[in-house]
């Protein structure tokens, strides 16, 4: 591990999702022009996330079943999930960290039974913070992955 960091630099993650099962195709939905809905109905789904991990936790996957099955009643619209970092490490491995958490819980999502095409992700690294803080109660709270939902453009 790096000192003072999430861990040792890792490529940025380009291909889709890969598991024992096979693989998870990432959509080819441009969600560029998607815009935040009024009703963000998921912010207390937040997912945590270990220190230098991707992996979801089991304590957490009750709140992407939930997501899973709240996520069929807003047809037309889309889910996008952030992956984010705490401070440490540097920018570059954070961005990285945060896309394999943001990739992680959208695989979940799409074994769990949602279109694989409307669910976007992406990666703050640790430009977002939820709390701010230099020490391990800030950090917990910002190794996380969050969830916005999109309504399509006018």
């Amino acid at each position: 591990m790096k000192p003072g960091g999430d861990d040792s630099a890792q490529p940025l993650n380009t291909t889709p999702v890969v598991s024992k099962e096979g693989l998870v195709p990432m959509g080819d939905q441009d969600f560029s022009r998607w815009v935040p809905s009024a009703d963000q109905p998921f912010k207390a789904d937040t997912v945590y996330f270990e220190y230098d991990k991707a992996t979801i936790k089991s304590s957490e996957t009750h709140k992407l079943d939930s997501v899973a099955s709240r996520m069929r009643q807003y047809r037309g619209k889309a889910l996008r999930v952030e992956g984010h970092c705490d401070e440490r490490g540097t920018e570059e491995y954070n961005r990285s960290l945060g896309d394999r958490r943001a990739l992680a819980v959208r695989e979940y999502l799409v074994r769990a039974g949602l279109d694989h095409q409307m669910i976007d992700s992406i990666s703050y690294g640790e430009d977002r913070p939820a709390v701010q803080g230099h020490n391990e109660a800030a950090w917990s709270k910002n190794r996380r992955g969050e969830f916005v939902l999109l309504d399509p453009p006018r």
